[in-house]
Parts: structure tokens; sequence; C-alpha cells
């Protein structure tokens, strides 16, 4: 699905954890989804003209196992991409810490092959043509990633038949950080709202339906 110019959801391929490529100089792929589908997000990428070596980066949003499932496979695959996460995340992504919460519950049950090698990013950072917006809450370093009007929200919201909703409470490491990202990333500008769970909407007036 071309959400906008440049920017494809692998929609059919990832269903129940979405994964985003923005095309151009430097491809990325936002997230990489359920463990076992990397064949199918090579076949896509494929499909939109990406070889094996024409990958620059793969962003991870976060830690949960549902957005790096198939990073270590993907990381092997496309072995000249730069694998990114945010840098307190990064111990969960390797497998050297346990999730905090519930995470370290959902670790034992969901097992993933972890990458090795992330490379941390800041706030402010440019990969590719995206930006680096720390939105803490869902996990400690959770981040959502900007590029021109379209905000790649990770799990900082989702959406459910066409409605913009926070990311599910027993899940949020910390509410107050959560509610405090929703406001601060509701101050940038964007036109459209990219979640890895529910389908891509227009912003509109629905961010202050969130309540905060």
């Amino acid at each position: 699905m071309e959400v906008t110019k440049d920017i494809h959801l692998l929609e059919n391929e990832t269903k129940g954890s979405f994964v985003y490529v923005i095309l151009g100089d430097e491809p990325v792929l936002v997230d990489t989804g359920m463990r076992g589908r990397s064949k199918r997000i090579i076949a896509a990428l494929e499909k939109l003209g990406l070889h094996q070596s024409d990958l620059a980066h793969i962003v991870l949003t976060h830690q949960d196992f549902d957005h790096i499932g198939n990073a270590k496979a993907l990381q092997d695959y496309y072995s000249n991409a730069t694998v990114w996460a945010p840098e307190i995340e990064i111990p969960y992504i390797h497998g050297e810490q346990n999730g905090p919460g519930i995470r370290h519950v959902f670790q034992r049950i969901m097992r993933v092959d972890h990458p090795a090698g992330v490379k941390p990013y800041e706030a402010g950072k440019q990969i590719g043509n995206l930006e680096v917006i720390p939105a803490p809450g869902h996990t400690p370093g959770h981040v959502c990633l900007r590029h021109g009007d379209v905000l790649l929200a990770g799990d900082l919201v989702m959406t459910r038949k066409g409605q913009l909703q926070p990311a599910p409470g027993f899940l949020t490491w910390d509410k107050t950080e959560l509610q405090k990202s929703l406001r601060e990333v509701g101050r940038l500008t964007f036109d459209w709202v990219c979640p890895a769970h529910g389908t891509p909407v227009r912003r509109g007036s629905m961010w202050e339906t969130l309540g905060v």
C-alpha cells in the first residue's frame, strides 16, 4: 500500500505488526514485524525495486518482539544496511537484558533471533530522510519517526475503525510518560499517522480525540 510518494506499508506481508519502507537515495525499513516473515518482507521489497544491496537502514522504534522479530534475518540478508534503535532499548534488542514489566514474560514465550551490533540514535538525528522523535511511555526508549508530513508512530498510537487510540494500557511501561509523549508529538506538524497496529489515517482533528 502506497501511503504517500516513497512511503509504502507492507500490509499483506506484515499484518499484526506493520512494517513500512521509505524509498529514495537511502531506502529505510521501519521495524521488522513478527518473527518468520523475513522472506515475505524481502519479496515485497523486491517488488518495489529494492535489491539485496540497496537497503541502507533498518530502523527499530523499540524493543518489542513484534517489531524486532525479523531484525536478525534481515540484517543478515541486507548486509549493507545499518540497524538502528534507541540506545536505551539496545540491551533488550540484543537479548542481553529482560524487558521491563510484563515484557519479560512475552520474551520467554515469543522468542526471537536477536540482531547484533545495533547502532544507537538520538533525538533529532536524521536517518536517510527520517527525523527521530523521542516518544517514551510504551517502552522506556520508544521513538516515532517523521518523514515530511508523515508520522511513523510505532506503538505510540494505534488505529481501529479509522480512529486513533493510545497504545493499550497493559503494555504501557509508564502511563505518565506516554501522555507526555502524546502531547509533545501532537504539537508537531504532520498530515498522515502510520501506526504499527491499524491502518494509516489522515490526522485531521483526530489527535485531539486522544484526550491529552
